[in-house]
């Protein structure tokens, strides 16, 4: 039997921007069709009593934690009305997240991932191609401050040194020159199957946490200065870390 699903840009109004992820509204094949989507994540959704349970897939591996195909996900079903109400639960790997529509965006409700000093590896330096001012880590990612935000748009990693590093992935950023954005970032993951990652909601569940701790303020307009482009609002509540953006269904179609 056919199965629908939908290609979704996540933390985006428009078309072609923000980060596309592929939502399925049924779990089966995994990750032979998160390699086949060939998408940053593929979300596998099955109704349960309590709302979905809810698994990421990259083309490589099944992810702990993932902002932008939740978003999806949920953008999904209020759209083809799969869900009521103005909440939806999730059962993941991560605990139960929540979605909730509010004053025009879709908001989640993740744990934040706080940010402690680290003492860099050499490779990573060699990898990254950028002198940080502070390194620190979450429990899934490195982070690495730079001076200004062109340091940050200017990054060019070697992927294939940056693989070696014993951590999920690497957030790069730095103090925005836009006066409409607290700060910018960009995100490698090629461990993962992931050179450049567009929009990365987890991230910001980290990157929340560091410019807290900096600025000694609690909620955050952030641009993830990748190729396409995404714009995230993150808001500290406690050990949370709202997450809000928008979405746009580009495509739906069926695997035959």
């Amino acid at each position: 039997m056919p199965l629908a699903f939908d290609l979704v840009d996540a933390f985006t109004a428009e078309p072609f921007r923000g980060n596309p992820a592929a939502v399925w509204p049924a779990d089966d094949w995994l990750q032979r069709v998160a390699r086949e989507m060939n998408q940053s994540e593929t979300a596998f959704l099955v109704r349960s009593s309590g709302g979905f349970e809810l698994r990421w897939f990259t083309p490589l591996v099944e992810v702990d934690l993932c902002g932008h195909a939740t978003l999806a996900s949920a953008h999904s079903l209020w759209e083809r009305a799969a869900a009521g109400g103005e909440r939806i639960a999730f059962s993941t790997r991560s605990g139960v997240l929540t979605a909730r529509r509010s004053s025009g965006l879709i908001e989640l409700d993740f744990p934040l991932l706080p940010v402690e000093p680290w003492e860099s590896p050499a490779e990573l330096s060699a990898a990254i191609g950028v002198r940080p001012i502070y390194v620190g880590k979450s429990r899934h990612d490195c982070l690495l401050e730079v001076a200004s935000e062109a340091e940050v748009r200017g990054v060019q990693p070697d992927f294939t040194r940056l693989a070696q590093v014993a951590t999920r992935g690497v957030i790069v950023t730095a103090r925005s020159s836009d006066p409409a954005f607290d700060f910018v970032s960009r995100f490698f993951a090629p461990a993962a199957g992931i050179n450049e990652d567009p929009a990365t909601g987890s991230a910001h569940c980290c990157l929340a946490d560091f410019w807290q701790k900096k600025l000694q303020q609690a909620s955050f307009r952030a641009f993830q200065a990748s190729a396409r482009g995404g714009v995230i609002s993150v808001r500290v509540e406690g050990t949370r870390a709202i997450l809000g953006g928008n979405a746009v269904t580009v495509a739906r179609g069926e695997l035959l």
